[in-house]
């Protein structure tokens, strides 16, 4: 019997009870099966651990179903196309540049097949000591430095999924060596590549232009380019570029980790390139290279007989009847094939620092004085005004004089009665005096009145030649130099005017129009280097017509009688000793000479439309410094007119 049973249920005690014997003493001990003596009993019974893991099991399992669920079925498609983003990329097919041609079909523009060593940025390691890895391998290869290398690959970021081109116009030959070494290299690659070539060593480089890798100026009207595309920056290349540039294709492409491809992708979302439609010049490519060949002649001959230093020059030929540019010609120019990969610093450096500026088109951006050649307008000036007439006609003196100052002919025609188209053909200076600012017996019209027959006959303002870049030229006011200078309009300043002297300031083309104005009855025409243009098939996609500014800009009888003393300037006159009297073709010109620099220089001008009769094409040479009208300019006219009636 527990003789202590009875005390522990008297005292409610629940301690677990130990008994033991040690040296014939009976000892006691108890142990709590709570641990909370305040009554907050905890149970540590091992089914109550099991049942709790249980628990525990089946949520985190419940978890991982319903995310699964979610990842498969309601989030599938999204995942899919996540996961194969990874793995698909599309790839951007270029389209062919459009051509240009001549007339006749002659290339001036086509498209080269190349190679280029591209890099996708995207694929390259992102841990930077791999990347650097792979930039010192691609300069061993390719001869670039790796900070250059390194510059152009990450500067459009590395999750850039556009090609970045590091070194172009690789040969055949040298690509499939290149494809060997760079085999491995995550997104090193060889690109097949087509770039411009033009044609070269006859002034046509203003004219095409060039193209080049898109800028961010680019980017703001052309927002469908890639950074990589390239984009026509000057000439036609600029004009017509969304003509030329053709659509891009894309197609799916495979790759694997290190963005080789795998394969291509059959896929709704592949398109097929179109190509850029072609231009069909005005020019004639046989004229435009006798017509640089004539220029190039004309500067050595100025060259020669000015003794000073004679580079720059334009000559132009247009079609009377239709405003077509037959040929155009700035020199000096330079090679726009440089341009068709990345130019070189150094060549670049050497185009922009050259003092002649060969990159400049003066045809038309330059802005000169014209000197005698602005007179066929104010003759028609004079006549429509009335303030003379075809029989006007009185003795001029050497000069006049007006208070202390001095008014000189170029030479003295004081021997002889001159009318308006003796006047024309001697280019007297003392007749175009009288017309513009007044003599006994003309009273002049004025400087108002100069103003109003240059902007007749187009100066002072863009010819629309489709070409950017254009000068407008610049016409002189009482107004504008009261404004500028704060001095009043003098007589002496209408006088310079009146023989393109001055502040007149005009641009080859704008000369072209008013002489083929003359030449075509009084018509005055937009000048227009493309014809039509065609797509791939050869369907053309527009044709431009004759573009007419103005008909009759003065009545035909005061074209009839300029018209004749153009015809007397070669026959009688300052260019008589050009033409000799057994020329096949009946021409009609004016010769011009233009001073500038403080008087020390002078333009050598000529202007031309021919046949007489029936006049098909008008001729605008321009020498800078090249001395006298007739010595200079007037014998590359002539030359120029060889060839075309030659081939006539």
């Amino acid at each position: 019997m527990d003789i202590f049973g009875n005390f522990s249920k008297l005292n409610g005690d629940k301690r677990k009870r130990t008994v033991s014997r040690h040296n014939d003493e009976i000892e006691f001990s108890y142990s709590d099966t709570h641990s909370d003596p305040l009554g907050k009993i905890e149970n540590k019974s091992p089914l109550n651990y099991v049942s709790n893991l249980k628990i525990l099991t089946f949520f985190i399992f419940f978890v991982l179903i319903f995310r699964l669920f979610t990842i498969q079925v309601a989030e599938g498609d999204a995942n899919q196309k996540l996961a194969e983003g990874n793995r698909i990329r599309p790839r951007v097919l270029e389209s062919d540049r459009g051509l240009i041609t001549d007339k006749n079909g002659q290339w001036l523009a086509r498209n080269k097949p190349s190679f280029a060593l591209a890099i996708y940025p995207s694929d390259l390691p992102k841990k930077r000591d791999e990347r650097a890895e792979i930039y010192r391998k691609l300069s061993v290869i390719s001869g670039l430095s790796e900070d250059q290398i390194k510059q152009n690959a990450e500067k459009n970021g590395l999750s850039s999924l556009s090609e970045v081109l590091l070194k172009e116009d690789i040969s055949h030959d040298d690509a499939l060596i290149l494809e060997e070494k760079v085999a491995g290299l995550p997104g090193v690659f060889i690109a097949k590549k087509a770039i411009r070539e033009y044609q070269e060593g006859s002034g046509l480089a203003h004219l095409l232009g060039y193209t080049g890798v898109v800028s961010g100026d680019d980017l703001k009207d052309h927002t469908n380019y890639y950074l990589s595309d390239r984009i026509g920056k000057t000439g036609l290349e600029s004009q017509y570029e969304n003509y030329l540039r053709g659509l891009y294709g894309v197609e799916q492409i495979e790759v694997d980790s290190r963005g080789n491809v795998i394969k291509v992708l059959v896929d709704d979302n592949n398109k097929e390139p179109v190509a850029g439609d072609d231009l069909v010049l005005n020019l004639d490519f046989g004229l435009q290279k006798a017509t640089s060949k004539a220029l190039k002649k004309g500067i050595a001959n100025g060259k020669k007989i000015t003794g000073q230093d004679v580079n720059d020059g334009v000559a132009i030929v247009m079609n009377v009847k239709t405003g077509g540019i037959l040929s155009m010609v700035s020199l000096p120019d330079y090679n726009n094939n440089l341009f068709s990969t990345q130019i070189s610093q150094k060549n670049y450096q050497k185009l922009t620092n050259d003092k002649d500026l060969p990159m400049f088109d003066r045809a038309i951006a330059g802005a000169y004085p014209p000197g005698s050649i602005s007179k066929i307008i104010l003759a028609s000036a004079g006549l429509a005004e009335g303030t003379i007439t075809k029989n006007t006609s009185f003795s001029t003196p050497a000069a006049i004089k007006i208070g202390e100052y001095t008014f000189p002919d170029w030479k003295d025609h004081s021997y002889e009665s001159t009318n308006i188209e003796r006047a024309i053909a001697e280019s007297n200076n003392i007749f175009f005096y009288a017309i513009g600012g007044g003599y006994d017996p003309i009273n002049g019209i004025g400087i108002e009145g100069m103003k109003k027959y240059w902007e007749t006959f187009g100066l002072g303002e863009k010819t629309g030649v489709d070409l950017p870049g254009e000068a407008s030229g610049f016409l002189p006011d009482a107004s504008w130099k009261e404004k500028t200078m704060g001095e009043p309009w003098y007589i002496g300043d209408t006088y310079h005017a009146a023989i393109g002297q001055g502040d007149l300031l005009v641009t080859p083309i704008q000369m072209l129009r008013a002489t083929a104005a003359i030449a075509n009855g009084g018509t005055l025409l937009q000048p227009q280097l493309v014809q039509k243009i065609i797509d791939p098939t050869g369907n053309v996609v527009k044709a431009f017509s004759p573009r007419i500014e103005q008909k009759n800009i003065v009545n035909p009888d005061v074209i009839k009688t300029v018209q004749e003393g153009m015809r007397m300037t070669i026959t009688d006159g300052s260019a008589r000793s050009i033409f000799p009297s057994d020329y096949p073709v009946k021409v009609a010109g004016k010769t011009g000479t233009a001073q500038y620099d403080n008087n020390t220089k002078t333009h050598s001008w000529f202007e031309a439309f021919a046949p007489y009769d029936n006049p098909e094409i008008a001729v605008l040479v321009l020498v800078e410094g090249g001395g006298e009208g007739y010595s200079v300019a007037a014998p590359v006219a002539k030359e120029i007119f060889d060839h075309y009636f030659s081939k006539k």
